[in-house]
């Protein structure tokens, strides 16, 4: 890791913290970052030539595997084109046709740059539609950096031990409402006190940002009948579970259809998109139709949309979802074998093709209960995982990724490395 090291000691003196976006820094599992040139199917090549298998994933967006012939084909012609018109293209009208036609709750979309962006504006949307100012969020749901989410908010906040940023106003942070995930009667008691002044509810169907966290069992659907009995709107912050669950998705998956949905990271193929729908009354609302603005030079960019549409593409062929399944299962798995094998009381979540090993003996179902993981354990077996070869992801409240390029062989090597390490770690 000598360049690694030498390049990131360049970084830190001309960018915060030497990285574009905090976690990358490894602060949390104590490592130097690893710098990287290059990835190739289920593997990232690093500065120094070191090859690592990969379940970070680009945090998730990149579900062929790194490079995959069809995504690059079409961005190296899309990009021999022009890189940017600011003007409508037809690729822009092809992948909103694709996106309305499988996600259930779409029938109107809008794309923009970035998932932030998409969430921001969803909520945005929703005050304007139902005329009031709260929003109710869930404890370590990460939505974004906007002012209104970051309020006990996961992924890299959570990773840092932040329970909000400085910067945002008080004013504006008392209009969120933060509460458990999977708390009925919370939702429900707020509800009884502030539901006229509830513009939405914002939620990530699965959480995947304080690790990867199942629903309970009628949550979800819960959510759905509360928002429509107090006239407020449900959000599904799908940035994550969009295309990666299932080809509509978390609310295909768990049949359940919020107002709006937001998406990201899967529709640009590993280039910068996102994009927020809904229903057809709600979305019309949004300017040049009605008076809710927002608008963005390099939304709908054709060399990101070529790139999306390459991947949604494979991803609907038959098969593609059992077969992803199929891996993930099969890490499941192996891991699980080795955790028994080594007596380990450790949490183990998997849904699709998103997991979380949690260092905690305790049931995890929601952000306190994942606050309970040992993360001085987790940097150790963090560094001990690199050492043998595999990348994952530098926090404990964060999700692995499988692509579709994770072959067996790769996942038999994956289990085999996540055993010695857990021996070393335990020795």
């Amino acid at each position: 890791m000598i360049k690694s090291k030498l390049y990131y000691e360049k970084a830190i003196k001309l960018m915060p913290g030497g990285v574009n976006s905090p976690v990358r820094a490894c602060k949390a599992v104590k490592a130097t970052p690893i710098f990287f040139e290059r990835g190739d199917g289920p593997y990232l090549i690093s500065s120094d030539g070191d090859r690592y298998i990969d379940y970070v994933c680009s945090w998730g967006a990149i579900i062929l595997g790194h490079a995959h012939p069809e995504v690059i084909a079409n961005v190296y012609f899309a990009s021999k084109r022009g890189t940017s018109f600011g003007a409508p293209t037809w690729l822009e009208v092809e992948i909103a046709e694709f996106i309305t036609r499988v996600v259930p709750s779409v029938e109107v979309v809008r794309l923009v740059t970035s998932g932030t962006e998409a969430t921001m504006s969803a909520v945005r949307l929703a005050r304007a539609y139902t005329g009031r100012k709260k929003i109710v969020k869930f404890d370590g749901c990460y939505h974004g950096h906007a002012d209104s989410f970051l309020v006990r908010a996961g992924s890299g906040l959570a990773t840092f031990g932040i329970p909000a940023s400085p910067g945002v106003p008080d004013e504006l942070a008392g209009l969120t409402i933060s509460l458990p995930f999977n708390d009925f009667q919370a939702v429900e008691e707020v509800f009884k006190k502030e539901g006229e002044e509830i513009a939405c509810v914002i939620v990530e169907p699965v959480p995947a940002n304080m690790g990867v966290i199942y629903p309970k069992p009628g949550f979800l659907e819960f959510l759905r009948e509360i928002t429509k009995k107090y006239g407020a709107l449900l959000i599904f912050d799908e940035v994550i579970t969009g295309f990666r669950l299932s080809l509509g998705g978390a609310q295909a998956y768990f049949n359940v259809e919020p107002d709006l949905t937001t998406l990201g990271k899967i529709i640009g193929g590993g280039l910068p998109i996102g994009a927020y729908g809904g229903k057809r009354e709600i979305m019309r609302l949004i300017a040049p139709d009605g008076p809710v603005y927002q608008a963005g030079t390099l939304a709908g960019n054709p060399i990101a949309v070529a790139s999306g549409l390459a991947v949604l593409k494979e991803l609907s062929k038959p098969g593609t979802y059992e077969l992803l399944e199929e891996l993930s299962s099969y890490l499941e798995k192996g891991l699980r074998e080795v955790l028994e094998r080594l007596a380990l009381p450790y949490r183990l979540h998997r849904l699709g093709s998103m997991l979380t090993l949690f260092f905690t003996d305790k049931e995890v179902v929601d952000f306190a209960s994942a606050q309970t993981s040992d993360t001085e354990k987790f940097a150790r077996f963090w560094q001990e995982m690199v050492k043998e070869g595999v990348y994952l992801p530098p926090s404990q409240f964060e999700a692995w990724f499988v692509s579709l390029a994770h072959g067996k062989e790769v996942l038999d090597r994956t289990i085999l490395a996540f055993e010695k390490a857990l021996k070393r770690l335990h020795s």
